[in-house]
């Protein structure tokens, strides 16, 4: 049987990395992304590259009836076992000068969104000899920041969701992995944020293209919990609470101002 992987968020930063590293593994692909992505050329180049099938989706996953427009369409097309749900966003802001359509989208998008897919997807992964869900949560779940205070609480979703149904599911044929990356250099505004913050964001800052590499592998090693910095991880976990939340919102908060 033809394999299939379905990454969202695919278009650029991590989520093309990992389509690239399951081309290369001889997955063919259903690729997500917003429109006017380039996602098609994408498609294409990676057809040509590794010859395997790739195919575009383009749509707005913060919005319920896509979601279940795109998977009525998967489940009646293709058999599934790979779902990564990359697709999310961030941001920082004042809560009470954040718009309601802004809140509303990074709810949407990074808790609703990966719910949903992986709900009206299970049964197609479950008919599989083996299937894997990798869910993208972030550093950010480890500790409560001040103006960014939505970003950090849905991903504590995405990783208490993906530990929850991966135990859920332990007897089963599925695997479910969830990880937290820290800042990456995915695009030129992200890059000079990075840099902002001087050696120790210089220093925990991670190549996409090597988190995608180790994530996958680690994936098919069926970890449940997949660290990619060390380091800040355990500056994370074992500071305290209250401090981690002092010293990350003042940075925040320097950020916006």
């Amino acid at each position: 049987m033809e394999k299939y992987a379905l990454i969202t968020g695919a278009s650029r930063g991590l989520g093309a990395y990992f389509a690239e590293e399951l081309a290369s593994r001889q997955f063919n692909l259903i690729l997500v992304s917003l429109p006017n992505q380039n996602l098609s050329n994408i498609c294409e180049e990676l057809e040509k590259k590794y010859t395997i099938k790739a195919y575009p989706y383009e749509t707005n996953l913060s919005i319920k009836k896509n979601i279940l427009q795109l998977t009525d369409w998967i489940n009646q097309t293709f058999s599934i076992s790979v779902l990564i749900n990359n697709a999310g966003t961030g941001g920082s802001k004042r809560f009470e000068e954040a718009s309601i359509p802004y809140l509303d989208n990074m709810i949407q998008l990074n808790v609703t969104a990966p719910t949903l897919l992986t709900h009206q997807l299970l049964q197609n992964l479950q008919k599989q000899e083996a299937a894997y869900i990798l869910n993208i949560s972030s550093l950010a779940a480890f500790s409560p920041i001040g103006y960014k205070t939505v970003y950090p609480a849905s991903k504590v979703f995405i990783h208490s969701f993906s530990r929850g149904l991966n135990q859920e599911l332990k007897d089963t044929n599925i695997w479910v992995s969830v990880v937290n990356p820290g800042p990456m250099k995915t695009n030129g505004e992200i890059s000079n944020r990075i840099n902002k913050q001087g050696f120790f964001g210089r220093v925990t800052c991670l190549d996409p293209k090597k988190v995608a590499t180790y994530c996958i592998e680690q994936l098919f090693k069926k970890k449940k919990v997949i660290k990619v910095n060390f380091i800040s991880w355990l500056v994370l976990k074992i500071t305290p609470t209250a401090l981690k939340i002092s010293i990350l919102t003042k940075k925040m908060k320097n950020e916006i101002e």
